[in-house]
């Protein structure tokens, strides 16, 4: 049952061969035996979660069952639930009990889903490691020595010890891809706009997206079917028809051009990177696909460009944490200016820290111009190159990031370098475009690799549909760590 995909679990639901109380707690006391060893949870509610439960099956009992009614699930700590604590990973809100509900949460709530808990991840979503929470860092089920990626490390590494069936996460710039590369779990990032971000705690307004980690391409499909949807509370989100995101799951990839960006396969990229990306391509060319040499010439100005643009949006949102209203207040201060600073010291880690003060600097008078225009320019040209290629082909094929998973501690001195690691996921939101990561082997120890799958605006369903069939003829995804 634990290791069963969400498709399993909700036919077994159906079938009544368990309840939603029984699964909830055989999750909970698998949390409850590995957790302090991966510290993936931050906040757990055994009696909440059971009641949720009870609620889903008395549901199902009425015949008022969608289909993940009775479905566990667990949130990245990003996203508003009413009654439960809302950190973010940070000691800024590590006493904030959110009063309302994100729109992902609602969603879920709505189609029954039952809820688990709230994941680790680095605070307010800066980070590729997942060391810069206020709670520690997340440990990697398939190496606790290796970081599990950031910043949805939490979501990922629950997800990939089957202490949850699914998790919700966010993506800024690679932020469910990389984790669920280096977790060997599924990650799914929908088009800017198709996941509401009312209540999904910001960090960079323009490049946040709402996602899900999971076991398989069709769990994702499931996932996004019901967290997709207009919200007219969010001014960003798309306001298009609803569509089947599980539809094309069994289409044949006869015929489907797949490109293949020289600038993803330069110096840098690791052999056992290498190696595993070719052996997809060669995957996918037995499922009948056609490999398209195609080039996105500003992918390297993506990571200047990123941080650059980021920091600006983050400086101006965080800008509200200020002790007043909510959130950490310093204990000892002589006045209010005195507050604010003694607050924001105590409440913000080093790279929040970091990334306020570059954002504020990029933004100062004089600056402006030099660096955040020009950051926003350089933006619409890597958005060109992907609408260039999508001329040439259906989807864009790649790695996730240069390397598996590195060890914990081992670039945390070295910010450029930890940046470094997202050259693959970040032009893919300064863009807009969806994207994927799914298992695609091992590196020489042990540690799983990721395959990135990235499509046109608004073609999820394609996207899935390669994912799934590269999953059926592989068993990557239903591997599992042993613990």
């Amino acid at each position: 049952m634990i290791n069963d995909t969400l498709k399993a679990l909700s036919q077994q639901l159906a079938d009544k061969a368990v309840s939603g109380e029984e699964l909830a707690t055989a999750y909970l006391d698998r949390i409850e035996a590995l957790n302090p060893a991966l510290n993936a949870f931050i906040t757990l509610d055994r009696d909440k979660t059971l009641a949720e439960a009870r609620a889903a099956d008395a549901r199902r009992a009425r015949g008022e069952a969608g289909p993940l009614t009775g479905v566990p699930l667990a949130h990245k700590d990003i996203f508003c639930q009413q009654g439960w604590k809302t950190s973010c990973g940070s000691r800024m809100l590590d006493n904030f009990i959110s009063p309302y509900d994100a729109n992902v949460v609602e969603r879920c709530k709505a189609a029954g889903m039952v809820t688990l808990g709230r994941t680790n991840m680095d605070e307010f979503a800066m980070g590729s490691s997942n060391e810069n929470s206020w709670y520690g860092p997340v440990k990697n089920p398939w190496d606790p020595a290796a970081i599990p990626g950031g910043s949805s490390g939490g979501s990922a590494a629950a997800v990939a010890a089957r202490m949850t069936p699914v998790a919700t996460a966010t993506d800024t710039g690679g932020s469910i891809r990389q984790p669920a590369s280096h977790c060997g779990v599924t990650g799914l990032k929908p088009t800017y706009g198709v996941v509401s971000r009312y209540g999904m705690v910001a960090f960079a307004s323009s490049l946040d997206q709402g996602g899900m980690l999971a076991q398989t391409a069709e769990d994702c499909a499931l996932m996004l079917n019901v967290m997709a949807g207009f919200d007219r509370r969010d001014s960003t989100s798309v306001e298009r028809p609803a569509e089947d995101y599980a539809r094309d799951l069994q289409r044949p990839l006869a015929g489907l051009r797949v490109g293949l960006p020289r600038e993803y396969f330069a110096d840098g990229l690791s052999a056992d990177v290498a190696q595993a990306v070719d052996a997809a391509i060669a995957e996918l060319k037995k499922l009948g696909a056609q490999p398209v040499e195609i080039g996105l010439p500003n992918t390297e100005l993506s990571i200047p460009s990123y941080y650059v643009i980021a920091p600006a949006e983050a400086s101006s949102n965080l800008s509200r944490y200020d002790g007043v209203r909510y959130g950490h207040r310093a204990a000892d201060y002589g006045d209010l200016i005195d507050m604010y600073e003694k607050t924001r010291a105590e409440g913000f880690g080093a790279e929040v820290k970091r990334r306020i003060m570059v954002g504020t600097y990029v933004l100062s008078h004089g600056y402006y111009d030099a660096y955040y225009i020009k950051a926003q320019k350089i933006r619409r040209l890597i958005a060109n190159d992907f609408t260039a290629a999508f001329g040439l082909c259906d989807v864009i094929l790649g790695p996730v990031a240069p390397t598996a998973a590195f060890n914990i501690g081992e670039k945390s001195s070295d910010p450029v370098e930890m940046y470094l690691s997202d050259i693959y996921t970040l032009s893919v939101n300064l863009a807009g475009l969806p994207g994927m990561s799914v298992p695609a082997g091992f590196s020489a120890n042990g540690r799983p690799i990721g395959l990135q799958l990235i499509g046109n605006y608004f073609d999820e369903a394609r996207l899935l549909n390669v994912a799934h069939q590269f999953q059926l003829a592989t068993g990557w995804h239903r591997q599992a760590p042993k613990l």
